[in-house]
């Protein structure tokens, strides 16, 4: 790896608006609801993000879309987002704007590793990030943290331009990190595997990783909107 081990964190993330994120979690959640679980869940991934990265909040990049003076818990996500690099999300299809967004965090970086990953996954560590980043053999290295759906929760990149070729991987199915370490391969990046890891896509997932992980503030969100759902049904 460049810059001494140095690597920059990208987070792919929408503002916790209400009918914007976390949409899947209604019903039974309000849109109001899952925006508050969206926040909660976008504080820890930043708080991993930043520790990650130790002092030097700068090698972290978030490449946002959505309008976060409208968010759930803005204050504390503004403050969360201090000191870090906010970039808009750009391109038509997901993929092409993962694939902007790896070059955006590129430029920002100055020729380090990019190890990004989005907001579904609270319960990652900074450990994680690191090993991941560890990973990377060389300049045309890559690395890919499978979701137990098939899809992917982290892509490690030793080159980000590398990312391009996102721009044609379909996003959000169940083969989507056997296509991208096939679209990697195509240009002959050679990649590894990382931990697997649960996304947080339905409130199926969201009560399952709170009970796993209790201590996150994703978890608190998540105990407090389950509570306040049980006794809207008593009613």
């Amino acid at each position: 790896m460049s810059d001494g081990g140095l690597f920059t964190v990208l987070v792919v993330a929408k503002a916790p608006v209400p009918g914007l994120a976390k949409t899947r979690l209604c019903p039974p959640l309000t849109y109001e609801a899952a925006a508050d679980v969206a926040a909660a869940s976008l504080l820890d991934t930043l708080h991993v993000a930043s520790e990650s990265v130790g002092l030097d909040r700068s090698r972290v990049v978030v490449s946002m879309t959505g309008d976060l003076s409208c968010a759930a818990r803005r204050d504390d996500v503004m403050t969360a987002l201090e000191g870090c690099h906010v970039v808009d999300q750009r391109g038509s299809s997901f993929g092409e704007r993962l694939a902007g967004a790896h070059q955006d965090a590129g430029a920002l970086g100055t020729g380090s590793p990019v190890v990004q990953i989005g907001m579904d996954t609270p319960h990652v560590t900074a450990d994680l990030l690191s090993a991941a980043a560890a990973q990377l053999s060389g300049p045309t290295s890559a690395v890919i943290g499978e979701a137990v759906d098939g899809g992917w929760w982290l892509l490690a990149l030793a080159d980000p331009s590398a990312a391009a070729v996102l721009a044609r991987v379909p996003m959000s199915r169940s083969d989507t990190a056997r296509l991208t370490r096939e679209a990697l391969q195509s240009i002959d990046i050679t990649v590894t595997d990382t931990s697997r890891l649960s996304d947080v896509d339905t409130w199926g997932d969201a009560v399952a990783v709170s009970a796993e992980y209790p201590n996150l503030g994703f978890a608190a969100s998540v105990w407090v909107h389950q509570n306040a759902t049980h006794q809207r049904i008593d009613r």
